[in-house]
């Protein structure tokens, strides 16, 4: 399992609510949150098999952005 951290502008728990179906949906990601308290409002994704581009690209499909910390 690896853990993986991106920079985002998902902002509070209603902008995770809206990524969380387009997270969950990717094969490997076993869990996720988001350090709100940083000021790069980490997202950190526990996975045992997804790519940076596959949780980039369903985080973009919610309607947010990440950049890779």
């Amino acid at each position: 399992m690896s853990t993986l951290q991106f920079k985002s502008n998902i902002k509070c728990s209603g902008c995770a609510n809206t990524v969380k179906p387009f997270l969950d949906k990717v094969d490997g990601v076993t869990d996720w949150s988001v350090d709100f308290a940083s000021q790069d409002k980490l997202l950190i994704v526990q996975t045992t098999s997804a790519t940076e581009e596959e949780i980039t690209s369903a985080v973009e499909s919610a309607g947010y952005h990440l950049t890779k910390k």
